[in-house]
């Protein structure tokens, strides 16, 4: 900011913040000087985002202490450095043989982005948000990311995965899909040799190689329920 601009800034300062007015001619001139030896680095406003009335006005809402300059300065790094956090570098137009050209449009794009001047290229920030509406029918047309010719072969090392499959295309039930209610295995877990000991307490945690029979009849009831549906 220039001095003008500085002085702008000092009398909005003083509508929003009667404290800080300086009524003596002398006060008035120091008081811009301090004020320009500390922003003189600070614009008054960028094409995006930056304002600093909207900083002024933030720090006098916030703050029951009167605004220094320092406030304006730190707000105005927090600016430029939120702009970089948010900054991808593109890939510079230079030839990339002329090392100096291609970091000196490098630095010159960071600086753009840094003091409001150009938008910050987000071209490769991961985005969030929800599924687009057509993620389930396109995931069931393409199906399983694992070729037919893999599964067959990884079948004899997960054999309890190859027998759901299987029962799956059978049009069997999926056994796994529900809990047992004998040896409360949850979801998607196989079945447990639970023996109970004398005591009462629970002996052995084995996994079965075959579903609880009450399992069975509970994913029977549950694919019957689903196909009057």
């Amino acid at each position: 900011m220039e001095r003008r601009e500085v002085a702008a800034v000092l009398a909005y300062i003083g509508y929003l913040d009667p404290r800080t007015t300086r009524t003596g001619t002398d006060e008035a001139r120091d008081q811009i000087a301090q004020w320009h030896e500390l922003l003189h680095d600070v614009p008054f406003t960028t094409v995006y985002g930056w304002d600093v009335r909207e900083a002024i006005r933030a720090h006098v809402l916030d703050s029951p202490y009167p605004i220094l300059p320092v406030d304006v300065a730190r707000k105005w790094r927090a600016y430029r450095r939120d702009r970089l956090d948010r900054h991808t570098d593109p890939t510079p137009s230079a030839d990339p043989d002329d090392s100096a050209a291609w970091r000196a449009e490098l630095l010159g794009t960071r600086h753009a982005v840094a003091v409001g001047i150009a938008a910050p290229s987000t071209h490769r920030q991961v985005t969030n948000g929800a599924p687009q509406p057509d993620i389930e029918a396109r995931l069931a047309a393409i199906g399983s990311c694992i070729p037919p010719a893999v599964r067959a072969e990884l079948a004899p090392y997960r054999p309890a995965r190859a027998a759901r499959e299987a029962a799956v295309a059978a049009g069997q039930p999926d056994v796994l899909s529900v809990p047992c209610q004998w040896c409360q295995a949850a979801q998607g877990e196989p079945c447990r040799n639970r023996r109970v000991g004398l005591d009462g307490r629970a002996r052995g945690n084995a996994p079965r190689t075959t579903p609880h029979p009450t399992r069975v009849d509970l994913a029977t009831v549950e694919l019957t329920r689903q196909g009057a549906a």
